[in-house]
C-alpha cells in the first residue's frame, strides 16, 4: 500500500524554551538552524562516565 502525500498529518515539534514549550515552526530562520544543528547528549560518551567507573 502506497502512501499520499494527503494521507499524511504535518508532524508539530516542540522544544522547550525557558520554562515552556514551543513549536520549532514559530522559531525564526536562526533559531530553527540552531535547533537543527544540537546534538543529544547522552552520559556514556560523557567525560564524567569514565570518572565514575574509575572510581566505583
Amino acid at each position: 500500500m502506497e502512501t499520499t502525500n494527503l494521507e499524511r498529518t504535518k508532524c508539530e515539534i516542540y522544544t522547550r524554551v525557558m520554562w515552556y514549550f514551543r513549536p520549532v515552526s514559530h522559531f525564526n530562520t536562526w533559531k530553527k538552524s540552531e535547533f537543527y544543528s544540537r546534538t543529544c547528549f547522552t552520559e556514556e560518551k560523557s567525560m564524567n562516565s569514565k570518572f565514575i567507573e574509575e572510581y566505583k
